[in-house]
C-alpha cells in the first residue's frame, strides 16, 4: 500500500477511504489522528492493529457537530450541551452514555463513548463529506509520542494507512482534555489543552 499525503484542499480521496473502511491521518488543533469510520467495525480492528493498541482502551469518536454527537450519545444532557456550545470546536472529549448504533470494538465493551469536535477546517469537512463518526485516537504507535503534523504521521504508517490530509503542524500539540458526564459530579479522566478552570467557570455560569 502507497500512503498519499494530501496537500491540496481536494478531500475526494480522503472521504471515500472513510467510508470505505480506510485510515486516514487527520490534523487537529491538539495531535493529529488516525480516523477510521467509527461505525465499521472492522476499520476501528484496523486502529487497533496498525498502532498496537490493546483492544480493552477504549476510543473516542470525533464529530463535526452536536448533532451529529447525539447520534452516538444515548443521552446529551445539558451540561453537555453548554460545554460543546462553549468549547468546540476545540480541545475538550465528552464522556456520555453510549448508544448501541455504536460497535462495541469501539468503547472496548464499556457502555459510555467520548466524542469531540476538532477545531481544525479540513478534518471538519471531511467529517461532514463523509457523513460518519471517526473513531481516531492519536495516530502513533502506542507508547510513542504523538504527531504533530502529517510527516511524523507518515513516519509511523507509512505503507500501512491509505492517506495522511496535511493540515499544516498542530497549534496546539497537546492532547484534549477528557471530562466524563456520565457521574455528578463530573470527573476530570484527562487533563489536557482545556484547563478544569475553564470547564468550571462555563458550567458555574449557566447555572446562575
Amino acid at each position: 500500500m502507497q500512503t498519499r499525503i494530501l496537500k491540496d484542499n481536494d478531500l475526494s480521496y480522503a472521504v471515500a477511504t472513510l467510508i470505505n473502511g480506510g485510515l486516514v491521518g487527520v490534523p487537529t488543533e491538539t495531535v493529529y489522528g488516525l480516523a477510521g469510520n467509527g461505525f465499521d467495525a472492522a476499520a476501528v480492528a484496523k486502529i487497533y492493529e496498525v498502532k498496537g493498541r490493546p483492544e480493552v482502551k477504549p476510543l473516542s469518536l470525533l464529530v463535526p457537530s452536536i448533532e451529529v454527537a447525539k447520534t452516538v450519545c444515548a443521552e446529551f444532557p445539558e451540561d453537555a450541551y453548554i460545554l460543546a456550545k462553549t468549547f468546540w470546536p476545540g480541545p475538550l472529549t465528552i464522556v456520555l452514555p453510549v448508544k448501541d448504533t455504536v460497535p462495541s470494538i469501539v468503547t472496548a465493551d464499556g457502555d459510555t463513548i467520548g466524542v469531540r469536535c476538532p477545531d481544525h477546517a479540513k478534518t471538519l469537512r471531511l467529517l461532514g463529506l463523509a457523513g460518519v463518526p471517526a473513531a481516531a485516537p492519536s495516530a502513533n504507535i502506542s507508547d510513542k509520542p504523538s504527531p504533530k503534523n502529517a510527516y511524523d504521521v507518515l513516519a509511523y504508517f507509512d505503507g500501512k494507512i491509505e492517506c495522511i490530509i496535511d493540515g499544516g503542524e498542530c497549534t496546539i500539540g497537546v492532547e484534549s482534555t477528557v471530562i466524563s458526564l456520565v457521574t455528578k459530579p463530573y470527573k476530570i479522566f484527562r487533563q489536557g489543552a482545556l484547563s478544569e478552570e475553564d470547564i468550571y467557570k462555563a458550567l458555574k455560569k449557566h447555572q446562575n
